[in-house]
């Protein structure tokens, strides 16, 4: 399946939220300002050119820093107060890195659920916040990078509307992969695999206890997957269309992917993970268990993703 099949891009999420918030608070304070007297009361003391004005007005809702809204009702002052910080928050989330959090098993032994990612969002250029249009173009994604994206939904299923995903490029535009019996071959060139053992694991990944570790060797980028102990995981033989990606998770028979549901658009890429900065199962915090989750939250993941 390919971008004329896929659904829309944009979804109400953290960034959405925020844009609605500081384009309600510049209206407030705009309106307060040049339509209700605000702007008289609160006459800047220094003289500015009108340029830098609207430019600090835009970044700090102020003419001036010496501007105080004290003496105007709460909504103003509160939407004032708030502007600038959520401002800053906006910005680096849409523009520098954003948070992730890993909700399933389908990334082990790379990622365990709930750990928590840092994703570069200057990887491939800088784009447009919510919207993830292109302004300036930095590169693309390469194989065995970690990359953060928009599903597709190809399907429209209401369940997975404005989700993000998180998988692995295993084959970039163009690309010939034939993925048989868990061996991969990129182009006609069998990528070479390394045993490391038997994996154990624990919390939500206990079940893949007894699972086979291999090393991945994909170009720059060899990484560890996992592979049912008992056969193997879906097969395919495909060529990558122009403008799209195939991704595939490491846990090679838990992971729904491009083998199942088809080609990641170019446009729907969000970043590339490049850090894990916590563990932990935050969620849990309100389940019946709540001490038990905090038990699981630590630093001691924290690194470098392969």
């Amino acid at each position: 399946m390919i971008l004329e099949n896929a659904s829309s891009f944009f979804a109400w999420d953290v960034s959405s939220y925020l844009a609605v918030f500081l384009i309600l608070a510049f209206v407030i304070v705009t309106v307060d300002h040049f339509f209700m007297g605000g702007a008289t009361e609160n006459a800047p003391s220094t003289k500015k050119y009108l340029l830098s004005k609207w430019l600090y007005f835009v970044c700090f809702l102020r003419l001036d820093k010496s501007e105080k809204y004290l003496h105007r009702s709460k909504v103003v002052q509160l939407s004032a107060e708030f502007y600038p910080v959520l401002l800053l928050v906006f910005l680096l989330r849409g523009l520098v890195a954003e948070p992730f959090r890993i909700p399933s098993n389908s990334m082990m032994p790379t990622f365990l659920t709930y750990d928590f990612l840092l994703v570069d969002k200057l990887s491939y250029g800088i784009h447009l916040p919510i919207l993830n249009t292109e302004l300036v173009d930095f590169g693309d994604p390469e194989r065995g990078d970690v990359v953060v994206f928009r599903y597709p939904n190809y399907e429209k299923q209401k369940t997975y509307k404005g989700a993000d995903f998180i998988k692995r490029v295993i084959g970039i535009p163009g690309d010939k992969i034939e993925y048989i019996d868990d061996k991969l071959t990129v182009n006609g060139e069998a990528i070479e695999y390394q045993k490391i053992g038997i994996y154990k694991g624990y919390e939500k990944g206990i079940e893949m206890t007894g699972y086979k570790r291999y090393r991945e060797m994909l170009g720059n980028n060899p990484h560890d997957i996992l592979l049912h102990p008992k056969g193997a995981s879906r097969n395919v033989k495909l060529v990558v269309p122009e403008g799209h990606y195939f991704v595939m998770g490491d846990n090679r028979a838990h992971s729904s992917d491009s083998r199942f549901w088809g080609f990641v658009p170019e446009e729907y890429i969000v970043g590339r993970a490049f850090y894990i900065w916590a563990h932990g199962d935050v969620g849990g915090i309100f389940s019946s268990s709540p001490l038990k989750a905090l038990k699981t939250f630590s630093f001691s993941r924290n690194g470098v993703i392969d």
